[in-house]
């Protein structure tokens, strides 16, 4: 068993001890140190941590007028605001669980998860596509209420005015009733519920992820797990004054890794996120020069995208220590042109849905190692599982499945207990979650994952399950079988790629057909093409052969 020392590089924080709390607490307890010190900058407009703990408090006041009791879901279908913040901490504050939603989702997407998370009340803006789907849902799910939030009242009153006047387009004629309500009049000027939080017991976050086959699953995730993640990503922190810190957040929100690396990281250390609504090259570079950004997380494309900038050559990095990379390997590069041209070191973590968002990172300052997934965060142990019997460790020397143990670690998938088998381990009298990455562990503590046992494929961080897609494709009448592998893309790392045979008798093309498909399924699941087959590979029993058939083109 390898477990994280204090030889590896990293004695002090790393042996930190965190304290159990909730997330509400751990707001509450930063916002006592200074109330007006700055928590969010978006677009121009500084709020400070007051500011968002008394709207979230209305908030809460407001989930309970409407009936939302301790243990019921609150959805937040939202790019990066800052009401995001505020619904994500009261909604806890009322004892509510929060489930995130991808922005990107389509209407089927989001209505089978509010219908498999039970959401009651969903947060979103007047903005025409999220708003439009969002509706939609409404319309035809049990969802009870929607939220809506106007963007025009989070950007600085000539910003605001500008939106409400010049672009009326991009505002969405909103039909309030009493299911579709406005965001301030769910806010009222009155305290919040005093509801008991057990950040030992109770639920915080679901947090949809997906599997090789089947829906996604969502990932019961405790104010325990969060807050302790929270904790040790910033124990990793060696720079002086933590909440001198000003993180750029071009990551989105309700991804994983932000809420953690950024929004509770924040939090847990008291400094403040240059937020953009979503990740554009210009604008973050923008807004990494106007506020100083002092650190950095994101996914390799988007450090692909500002090495593609011309901006780029004219803009001040000088503020920035250190940039973090993950959701996907980071091709060497890139990690090596954006450092020689911004001189900003680029470090790669690890982490998982399933781990609220963190496992491992390379050292901030001193030794790391380019190529690997960095050293263990605090009180983070591993194994290494035999790869065709997990129920043995790998052999001595030998990549295994990397199965993880720790305070960070999910309590299972929501209304799934079934899958327990498969996803946890037992060792030793410790439960691991077994991750489906193998790794190898050199003797420094430096992880490498070297391959994957999963068929998920990562798009620029975003992952793709190709049984969703194989669904959608197989719904055209055309179509008999289908095949979904990722394949290798110099910007986005992965894009899927649909291999089919057609039903006999039948003529179309593989153009029409990958744009009927791109249609139909998630800006991120888009394939690059359609091949069309005389037959696809397939086991000795006839079963579709993925695996043959990555070996095959890749």
């Amino acid at each position: 068993m390898y477990v994280n020392k204090a030889s590896y590089h990293h004695p002090t924080p790393w042996d930190a001890q965190f304290e159990l709390m909730s997330l509400p607490e751990m707001l509450r307890r930063t916002v006592a140190h200074n109330p007006a010190a700055p928590f969010l900058h978006f677009l121009g407009r500084t709020y400070s941590y007051g500011e968002i703990y008394d709207e979230a408090q209305r908030f809460a006041a407001g989930l309970a007028d409407m009936g939302i009791a301790k243990g019921d879901r609150v959805g937040l279908f939202l790019p990066n605001v800052p009401i995001y913040a505020s619904a994500y901490y009261g909604a806890m504050m009322a004892g509510a669980v929060v489930v995130n939603f991808s922005p990107l989702y389509s209407v089927e997407e989001l209505a089978w998860q509010v219908g498999d998370s039970g959401t009651r009340a969903l947060v979103t803006l007047d903005v025409p596509e999220l708003y439009r789907t969002a509706s939609e849902v409404l319309a035809t799910s049990d969802l009870e209420t929607l939220i809506v939030g106007r963007l025009s009242d989070m950007l600085p009153w000539i910003k605001g005015a500008a939106l409400k006047l010049l672009k009326r387009s991009q505002i969405a004629k909103v039909d309030y009733r009493p299911s579709v309500r406005a965001w301030k009049a769910c806010t009222p000027a009155k305290p919040a519920p005093d509801i008991a939080i057990d950040p030992a017991e109770d639920l915080a976050l679901l947090q949809y992820t997906g599997g090789t086959t089947g829906r996604p699953k969502g990932a019961m995730l405790g104010h325990s797990q969060l807050v302790m993640n929270a904790q040790q990503v910033a124990a990793i922190n060696p720079f002086g004054n933590p909440r001198e810190e000003v993180f750029m957040g071009a990551l989105p929100f309700f991804h994983v890794f932000a809420n953690t690396a950024l929004l509770n990281h924040a939090v847990a250390s008291g400094g403040s996120i240059a937020m953009v609504p979503r990740f554009e090259a210009k604008q973050v570079l923008q807004t990494i020069e106007k506020y100083g950004a002092t650190g950095f997380p994101g996914v390799p494309t988007m450090f692909q995208a500002l090495l593609d900038h011309p901006d780029l050559a004219k803009t001040d990095m000088s503020t920035l220590k250190v940039c973090i990379s993950g959701g996907a390997p980071m091709p060497a590069p890139v990690h090596t042109k954006f450092e020689d041209v911004t001189g900003v070191r680029v470090v790669e973590g690890y982490g998982l849905t399933e781990s609220s968002g963190v496992v491992s990172v390379n050292p901030y300052e001193g030794t790391r190692k380019k190529g690997t997934i960095g050293q263990l965060v605090a009180g983070t142990e591993i194994i290494l599982l035999d790869k065709e019997d997990p129920s043995k460790l790998a052999p001595e020397g030998e990549p295994g499945e990397l199965a993880i143990h720790g305070p960070q670690v999910m309590r299972g998938y929501w209304n799934k207990p079934e899958t327990a088998a498969e996803v946890f381990a037992e060792r030793d009298g410790k439960t691991y979650l077994r991750t489906g990455d193998v790794a190898t562990m050199d003797e420094d503590g430096f992880l490498e994952i070297v391959d994957r046992i999963k068929d998920m494929i990562s798009v620029g961080g975003f992952k793709v399950f190709p049984s969703v897609v194989e669904d959608v494709i197989l719904e055209h009448e055309a179509v008999k079988e289908a095949l979904v592998i990722g394949v290798p893309d110099d910007y986005l790392g992965e894009l899927p790629r649909v291999f089919v045979t057609l039903e006999a008798g039948t003529d179309i093309g593989a153009d029409a057909l990958r744009g009927w498909l791109n249609e139909r399924v998630g800006k991120h699941e888009r394939v690059d093409k359609v091949v069309i087959r005389e037959e696809l590979p397939k086991t000795i029993i006839g079963k579709l052969d993925r695996k043959a058939l990555r070996a095959e083109v890749l």
